[in-house]
């Protein structure tokens, strides 16, 4: 269930793509994989992280990726 925030939209800022000058976002999803080796199993483990990526472009602002990933790959 998504928790309902309490804030007037008026005090909030648009988000735009950094790549386009696009203002539509949709949920996609990062895939990484963890060596069996990291997580104890006998094979590798895959790890959804939720992300939003521009519809007109596809693009991932870094902003909707976790510090950790940023500079990965």
């Amino acid at each position: 269930m998504q928790q309902q925030l309490n804030v007037d939209i008026s005090q909030t800022t648009s988000v735009t793509c950094d790549e386009c000058p696009g203002s539509y976002f949709e949920q996609a999803v990062v895939i990484r994989k963890a060596s069996g080796l990291l997580t104890g199993q006998s094979k590798a483990s895959y790890i959804p992280i939720p992300v939003f990526k521009c519809t007109e472009c596809g693009h991932v602002n870094s902003e909707f990726l976790p510090k950790e990933i940023q500079s990965l790959d």
